[in-house]
């Protein structure tokens, strides 16, 4: 049982436990000894962070930790998430830590860690730094501790990176495109990448302050980007979270393309040039039953894992799959890097638009969604919903009235105290009757 991490690692609500100064240090302290057990060289850590005002206070608790064990850190500043995947193997650390809370509000915070490889950390050592946390370690001698330093070219680095994805003879030119910065990692990166790749670019939502991250923009609130496409007549819009690892288009009509459809795009584009492999992709189950339907279709099989990225990433590692992701929006692409990355996903579909020359709208236009719908119950506390028998048995009832023609999803958010209920069925109006009454069972029980 995890006692700190998530399914994205350490998470909370700012000032409050764990997401507290106090607790940063000795995660620092933590992470610092465990990373460097094995350690023969001088060990290093990269940290990130995204636009929130907390991010200062976390990143130099953390920082003080980490060098007091013993650990040099290098501080990039705001970056998006997969660029600290990234920079981290580049620049040849031992490991990297990302300050976000992706989507949430400005008021929370998270601590994610990186391993040299550029890979979420693996359960046992995640596991490993929470048993230290109950039992710190002894601190170096004083002349053994770290040292912090800034690297200034963190983002030009991971520009070139991000260009180095596409074809060598490659030009976006002739593409407007808008793109909703979230007031978030991606604030200062996203609109220069897509400016030097040649594209005409119209940005929003970039001019972060610390609290306005995630406020009524972005990738959970995507109305806006579709507005400003159809208002300056774009071919493209994208819409990214606060750390810029998910990615929710919208095409030239304003019409919303989530991750299931990006999926299928990307995987069909890939096909198409004998570049995916695995001969399928790997989804969660929240994915849409028209996905799976249309991948077949193209001769590919859809492996599903748990919710969360790190899963996904997970059995993509397992099945020697390239593509995969999530319906809300995170794509992982292994041959380019090791985590969800929004704007590595928007440059790929841009070159899938350019290759095969058609607006965003006519392709993977024939996938079929089936009526789907999500409800979030908030909880005091989080706690395994389906270990209690009469919700195990209103979800096994509803399962035999959907049969074949639906899916049911009852699980615990793995970041926040809410239960997510997924209902999906060819008959929207039984979905909603199935959603609710479920939903009505667990708020009766809790």
């Amino acid at each position: 049982m995890r006692k700190y991490f998530g399914t994205d690692g350490v998470r909370g609500t700012v000032n409050q436990y764990p997401m507290t100064a106090e607790f940063a240090l000795s995660l620092g302290r933590a992470a610092g000894y465990v990373l460097t057990k094995h350690v023969t060289h001088r060990p290093q850590i990269l940290i990130g962070k995204d636009t929130r005002l907390s991010g200062y206070m976390i990143e130099s608790a953390l920082c003080a930790g980490l060098t007091a064990q013993g650990m040099d850190v290098k501080l990039v500043g705001p970056v998006p998430t997969p660029a600290v995947a990234y920079l981290t193997r580049s620049l040849r650390a031992d490991a990297g830590v990302m300050l976000s809370a992706s989507h949430n509000p400005a008021g929370d915070n998270g601590i994610k860690f990186f391993a040299a490889d550029g890979f979420k950390l693996p359960d046992a050592t995640e596991l490993a730094i929470e048993a230290c946390l109950d039992d710190l370690p002894p601190l170096p001698l004083p002349l053994e501790i770290g040292k912090a330093e800034r690297v200034d070219d963190a983002i030009g680095r991971y520009i070139e990176f991000l260009k180095a994805s596409l074809p060598r003879d490659l030009r976006l030119n002739g593409f407007k495109v808008v793109v909703d910065c979230a007031n978030g990692a991606a604030y200062d990166v996203a609109p220069r990448i897509f400016k030097e790749v040649g594209c005409d670019v119209v940005a929003i939502s970039d001019t972060p302050n610390g609290y306005n991250i995630n406020q009524d923009c972005g990738s959970t609130y995507p109305k806006q980007i579709c507005q400003k496409v159809i208002e300056v007549g774009a071919d493209i819009g994208f819409a990214l979270d606060g750390d810029a690892d998910r990615l929710i288009a919208c095409d030239a009509n304003g019409v919303l393309v989530d991750g299931d459809r990006v999926i299928a795009i990307l995987a069909e584009h890939a096909q198409r040039h004998g570049l995916l492999s695995g001969k399928a992709v790997v989804t969660t189950l929240m994915s849409n039953m028209g996905l799976e339907h249309y991948l077949n279709g193209l001769g590919l099989q859809m492996h599903r894992a748990a919710v969360g990225d790190r899963y996904v990433l997970e059995m993509m590692r397992e099945t020697s799959c390239n593509v995969g992701g999530e319906q809300s929006g995170h794509v992982i692409l292994l041959d380019h890097n090791t985590t969800g990355d929004g704007l590595m996903t928007a440059l790929q579909l841009l070159c899938a638009m350019k290759d095969q020359d058609v607006p965003l709208a006519d392709m993977a236009s024939d996938m079929s969604i089936f009526p789907q719908k999500l409800w979030n119950i908030t909880l005091s506390e989080r706690v395994d919903v389906m270990q209690n028998p009469i919700i195990q048995t209103a979800v096994q009832a509803a399962t035999e009235r959907l049969g074949n023609a639906g899916r049911v999803n009852v699980r615990m958010s793995g970041t926040e105290p809410k239960v997510r209920v997924m209902v999906e069925a060819e008959d929207e109006a039984l979905m909603l009757s199935i959603g609710n009454e479920l939903a009505d069972v667990i708020r009766t029980q809790y």
